[in-house]
């Protein structure tokens, strides 16, 4: 990939576009978006609550922008070798201009924080430790998904703590997310498979193989599903059955298929695809109990 050395405004924009992982980012900020509206939503609805969602968002959002930055600025040298299209190897982006900007929306963070509940600042501080200590070193190494078990499940105890009205489901929601949370890292760790083992990355994809890593995702959505089946049959967490058990159905019948169609010895383009495929999955599974359980 040629190295761009002039570069113009339209290429900076880009470069910094890019750089800031939309599509990931995006996910998550869907997904904070949606636990925010049900947060805002299970307390008093008044003038305020408008303005408490648009803070609750954006700042987790600032929070996963300074991730996805901070990400690119410690991979750059290994980038370089491996993914010379990203803007950092092409030159779109310097180094020094991706941490200056990670820092700055680590600050925005902050910011927008402080006129929420002081442990939505906590929880926050402990998302982004996730997010630096997997940036740092551990994205390779096999304990990049136990970062991502502890973080994911930060998010709905995250909305939930800024309106200072954190519910008991909150807290049956913990195991299920960190299920899928793992399932969703290594995911997404598949289409890098042949680039990280050539880097000597020991991604927990790497250490386990194409073949191998399928069954583990599969098995973890579906020991997520078992975990709502049984919070729901037990009681522990009253749901509609009429809502849960099709989303319990739709789910299994999605990870079953994936499976059996996302066969080892796919290109890392359909990898992706399947990573896609399985955070859709995911919200399913997330959404549909949520729904049974709240309304």
């Amino acid at each position: 990939m040629e190295i761009i050395k002039r570069r113009r405004p339209s290429e900076i924009a880009g470069g910094f576009f890019w750089l800031c992982h939309p599509l990931p980012v995006c996910f998550h900020t869907i997904a904070v978006f949606l636990f925010a509206l049900l947060a805002v939503g299970s307390v008093a609805w008044t003038g305020r609550s408008w303005y408490l969602l648009v803070l609750i968002v954006a700042a987790h959002t600032s929070m996963q922008l300074s991730i996805a930055v901070l990400n690119d600025y410690c991979d750059r040298r290994l980038d370089a070798a491996s993914k010379p299209e990203k803007p950092i190897p092409r030159g779109l982006v310097r180094p020094r201009e991706a941490l200056i900007l990670g820092i700055l929306l680590i600050a925005i963070m902050v910011l927008l924080l402080l006129p929420l509940q002081p442990l939505a600042l906590l929880i926050s501080l402990l998302y982004l430790a996730c997010g630096l200590s997997y940036n740092l070193g551990l994205k390779s190494t096999p304990f990049s998904g136990i970062v991502f078990a502890l973080a994911i499940p930060l998010i709905p105890l995250y909305a939930f703590a800024a309106v200072g009205h954190i519910i008991p489901l909150v807290f049956w929601m913990i195991p299920v997310a960190a299920l899928l949370g793992a399932a969703l890292n290594l995911a997404n760790s598949l289409p890098d498979l042949e680039k990280d083992a050539a880097n000597h990355a020991r991604t927990l994809a790497v250490v386990l193989g194409e073949k191998q890593s399928l069954i583990v995702c599969s098995l973890l959505v579906l020991l997520s599903a078992v975990l709502v089946g049984v919070f729901t049959l037990t009681r522990l967490v009253p749901a509609l059955l009429v809502v849960v058990i099709p989303t319990l159905v739709v789910t299994s019948l999605a990870i079953g298929a994936m499976f059996l169609f996302f066969a080892p010895t796919r290109p890392a383009q359909v990898r992706k695809i399947y990573f896609y495929l399985m955070v859709l999955v995911c919200f399913v599974l997330a959404g549909g109990w949520l729904i049974g359980a709240l309304f």
